[in-house]
């Protein structure tokens, strides 16, 4: 596993990782009110990167994202999260919005997927008001993690401790905290995704880990 807390600071922005993620499956769970680029901006780069990505959602259809101050895009569910499991992915990315995370906070299963992710060791990654879902799983405590600031004081009572920084890193969990941090996000979700996949590929490894 990955012991540490990471600060993250941007070493090469044009960084490339051309299909280093083939084969890689990636959960994104979601629900109306999505913040759309902190869905379709990571699904891009992970997409570029060769992951398999499929849009986890509570109701089959489609679903709809805000975008600054009104609805935005919609996107296709691929699953519904009663009928996935933690066994179907190597990773869990949860975008933010306000609307979104309150709704699938209150959702059983959605909760049950997120917790079984956090205690399996695999990546989970969240951004702005995703990290709302992480406090129901109740595995918090102890842990280091950013979100957006409204965040900071619902994540210290649930026992977790928060810093201002575009990425944190801690273990398995990675964060970070608005819109204007998705280009560091995006770059730090690939290469953990990218380390963990060639982590798993050898008998014994587990986890990732990111030379920053």
């Amino acid at each position: 596993m990955f012991d540490n807390i990471l600060h993250f600071k941007p070493r090469h922005k044009e960084e490339q990782f051309p299909k280093e993620l083939m084969g890689y499956h990636v959960a994104f769970l979601a629900t109306h009110g999505f913040e759309q680029s902190e869905l379709f901006d990571p699904k891009e780069a992970l997409e570029a990167a060769g992951a398999t990505i499929d849009i986890v959602s509570l109701e089959a259809g489609k679903i709809k994202s805000w975008h600054h101050k009104d609805w935005g895009k919609s996107i296709a569910v691929d699953r519904l999260v009663e009928e996935v499991s933690v066994a179907d992915y190597q990773a869990l990315v949860l975008p933010g919005g306000v609307i979104n995370p309150d709704a699938l906070r209150i959702d059983n299963k959605a909760v049950e997927f997120v917790r079984d992710f956090m205690k399996s060791g695999k990546p989970v990654a969240s951004i702005c008001h995703g990290p709302q879902i992480l406090i129901e799983t109740r595995l918090l405590k102890g842990r280091t993690l950013t979100s957006w600031p409204s965040l900071k004081t619902d994540l210290k009572n649930a026992g977790a401790k928060w810093i201002d920084e575009e990425v944190c890193v801690d273990n398995n969990l990675i964060t970070s905290r608005m819109p204007a941090d998705i280009p560091a996000f995006n770059m730090t979700i690939v290469r953990a995704f990218v380390d963990s996949r060639n982590r798993s590929l050898v008998p014994g490894a587990h986890g990732f880990s990111l030379i920053l």
